[in-house]
């Protein structure tokens, strides 16, 4: 049964998206109440988002191996099973080492889904690529405002930060079990992987870098935007909330920008407006975060979605055939989530060291500028001449 000729094809992108995000967005919210139960500093508090990001890029690695081994079936499952057990271990331990082993074994979960589903979106989407990437990266981005939102509510309910953070295994279980009745996804290949030749490509070294770079505010406003505002006096639930906030607007550039870049090859215009946008919202957090918090959360959100949906788009318009997009996209995505591991880790270091998150914000605002010129370089007459990323050598 064709993805692109089936609901439940659809509605299994919105299902896998919703469970990547959960495991990082859970903890902000409630940081106050962990870092009081296990001692951890905010710099080690980081961990607890970055080392799911660092699983998420050395498991992409060996993603054309994985996929190779276990196929798209297996593999997704696996992923699944891995955030379910994760999830259902923060409920039941409340100790610091605890969240830190759960964030690897739920960040390599979260990794195995994330290299696997891009082929597949190229390979039953092949019409229609743009739409079923930004279904699937707002669906990621609607499941990390979600747990931003309600964990702290579960929290309150179950008069334990645990609950909060343990909840989401009933998502995991529920797309575990939709997944095993559908007959969906690629069997395992028997036939050897092909190797990966971008290695020594500066194309495909730059959009790995230039993905990590547009990308990397979304995993500091996750772990930080919370304590951000509960240090300029705001309580955990309204901080959390402007998480969920974010997270809308995230959703509708997901689905807005993919859908307005069908129209044309060009993605140039659109990564620009995203960038711009991300710009002026962590600039707008320096500035005034208490004169108008949700117009900068807002244009954050908006800029962060898009960059993500197109920056994945444009990563799979470098190769026609599904299976080596779909490595590239491994790798671009593999090298672009070990430089998000770093964002979180920065920020709760500066934070340290200035006593404030301003330094952490400016530190975002030079990156999105510094993009803002590099997208110029994602010509299409670069990349749509053949069926290679870009010769070698060649930017």
């Amino acid at each position: 049964m064709p993805l692109n000729k089936s609901l439940a094809g659809w509605g299994l992108l919105v299902v896998l998206g919703l469970n990547l995000r959960p495991l990082l967005s859970s903890i902000s919210p409630l940081l106050g109440e962990i870092r009081q139960a296990t001692g951890l500093s905010f710099q080690s508090s980081a961990l607890l988002t970055s080392l799911p990001v660092v699983c998420m890029g050395l498991v992409a690695l060996v993603g054309v191996r994985v996929e190779a081994r276990l196929g798209e079936r297996r593999g997704i499952a696996l992923g699944l099973m891995m955030i379910l057990l994760a999830c259902l271990a923060r409920w039941v331990m409340g100790q610091a080492s605890a969240l830190l082993v759960t964030a690897l074994l739920g960040g390599a979960g979260v990794a195995l889904i994330q290299a696997l589903v891009p082929a597949m979106i190229k390979r039953e989407f092949h019409h229609r690529v743009p739409v079923a990437m930004g279904v699937y990266s707002a669906s990621l981005m609607a499941g990390g405002g979600l747990a931003a939102l309600l964990s702290p509510l579960v929290a309150a309910h179950f008069q334990q930060w645990q609950a909060g953070l343990g909840v989401w295994l009933l998502p995991a279980l529920g797309a575990l079990l939709l997944w095993a009745w559908l007959p969906l996804g690629a069997p395992r290949k028997l036939q050897a992987a092909p190797v990966f030749k971008g290695l020594r490509n500066r194309r495909a070294w730059l959009l790995a870098l230039y993905f990590g770079l547009v990308n990397c505010g979304y995993m500091s406003l996750v772990a930080w935007l919370p304590a951000y505002y509960q240090q300029l006096g705001w309580g955990v639930l309204p901080s959390g909330s402007l998480l969920a906030f974010m997270t809308i607007f995230q959703v509708i550039a997901a689905l807005l920008m993919p859908v307005l870049a069908q129209r044309g090859i060009d993605r140039r215009p659109l990564l620009s407006i995203s960038l711009l946008a991300q710009t002026i919202g962590y600039l707008g957090l320096i500035i005034a975060p208490q004169a108008y918090p949700h117009v900068w959360v807002a244009l954050c959100g908006f800029g962060l979605g898009a960059c993500f949906a197109l920056s994945l788009l444009l990563t799979l318009d470098h190769h026609r055939d599904p299976r080596q997009a779909g490595q590239l996209a491994a790798f671009v995505q593999a090298v672009g989530f070990l430089i998000n591991a770093v964002s979180p880790w920065l920020t709760g270091w500066l934070r340290e060291f200035t006593g404030s998150f301003f330094s952490a914000w400016g530190v975002l605002t030079v990156t999105a500028v510094a993009m803002l010129v590099v997208t110029r370089v994602f010509s299409p007459a670069t990349y749509r001449t053949g069926s290679e990323v870009v010769a070698p050598g060649h930017a």
